[in-house]
C-alpha cells in the first residue's frame, strides 16, 4: 500500500490531470470556464470570492515553499528552523482559515439562492467537498502536530519525497514515519489534482493573455447632428467639433 500511495498514486494523479486538460481543451473549450453565477447574485460573491482566492493563493505559495525550497536555502537567507516553523504555523493557518471561510460563504450562497443552486452541477458539489476536505485536513494536521516551540518537520520527510517524484525515483521510505494526518491530507490533495480538469477549477490553468495584445476599443457617444441610421465615423476619420 505504501508503494502504491507514494510511488504510483502521484503519477496516476498527474496522468489524469494532464490527459484531462488535453481532453477538456480539445472537446470542451466552451466549458473551460468558471461558469460564473454572478448574474444571479453578486453581493455575497463579491465578498466570498476574493477571500477564497487570496486564501488559496497563499496556501499554494506555502505548499510550494515548504515542499520545494530546501531547508538549507532558508537557512542561507537567515530564516532558521524555529523562525520558519512560526512562519509556517501562523501564515499557513491564516491562509487556510481564509480559504475555508471563503468556501463556506460560497456554499452558503449556493444553498441560499435557488437560481445559483440550480446552476450547480454534480462535479461542482464533488469539487467543493474534496477542496474543503483538503484544506481542513491540512489545518488539522498542522495544528495537531505543532506548538509554539516546535512542530513536525515535514521538510525532512514529505518534502524530499515530493522532490524525488520529479526524478522518477520516488523515495517511498521517506513517508514511512509521517503522521497519519499528513498522509491523509496528501492523498486527498492528490485526488484534488486528478479532479481539477473535470471541474470549474480548470480555469486556474488559463489566463487572458490575448487581452494584452488586443487593439483598444474606443467608445464614443453619437453625434446628435449625425442623421439617424447613418453609419458612425471610423476611428481615422475626422470628427468636427
Amino acid at each position: 500500500m505504501d508503494t502504491f500511495l507514494w510511488g504510483a498514486l502521484p503519477y496516476i494523479a498527474v496522468a489524469l490531470l494532464v490527459s484531462g486538460l488535453v481532453w477538456r481543451y480539445r472537446y470542451d473549450k466552451f466549458g473551460w470556464t468558471t461558469r460564473s453565477s454572478e448574474i444571479y447574485e453578486s453581493r455575497l460573491l463579491n465578498i466570498a470570492s476574493p477571500v477564497f482566492h487570496y486564501g488559496i493563493l497563499f496556501v499554494l505559495a506555502g505548499h510550494l515553499m515548504g515542499l520545494f525550497v530546501p531547508a538549507s536555502w532558508t537557512d542561507a537567507v537567515g530564516l532558521d528552523e524555529h523562525a520558519y516553523h512560526l512562519l509556517s504555523l501562523f501564515a499557513g493557518c491564516a491562509a487556510g482559515f481564509l480559504a475555508v471561510v471563503g468556501i463556506l460563504v460560497l456554499l452558503y450562497r449556493r444553498r441560499r439562492n435557488p437560481a445559483v443552486l440550480r446552476a450547480t452541477t454534480r462535479n461542482d458539489k464533488l469539487m467543493y467537498v474534496v477542496l474543503l476536505a483538503a484544506i481542513v485536513l491540512g489545518l488539522v494536521a498542522k495544528l495537531l502536530h505543532s506548538s509554539l516551540d516546535s512542530g513536525y518537520d515535514y521538510r525532512s520527510t514529505i518534502a524530499p519525497w515530493a522532490r524525488s517524484l520529479f526524478t522518477l525515483s520516488p523515495d517511498v521510505s521517506r513517508m514511512a514515519d509521517v503522521p497519519v494526518a499528513f498522509k491523509v491530507h496528501a492523498v486527498v490533495g492528490l485526488l484534488l489534482f486528478a479532479l481539477l480538469p473535470f471541474t470549474r477549477l480548470v480555469h486556474m490553468f488559463s489566463a487572458p493573455v490575448q487581452y494584452l495584445f488586443r487593439p483598444y476599443i474606443v467608445y464614443r457617444s453619437r453625434d446628435p447632428r449625425q442623421p439617424a441610421g447613418s453609419p458612425p465615423p471610423r476611428g481615422w476619420e475626422r470628427i468636427d467639433d
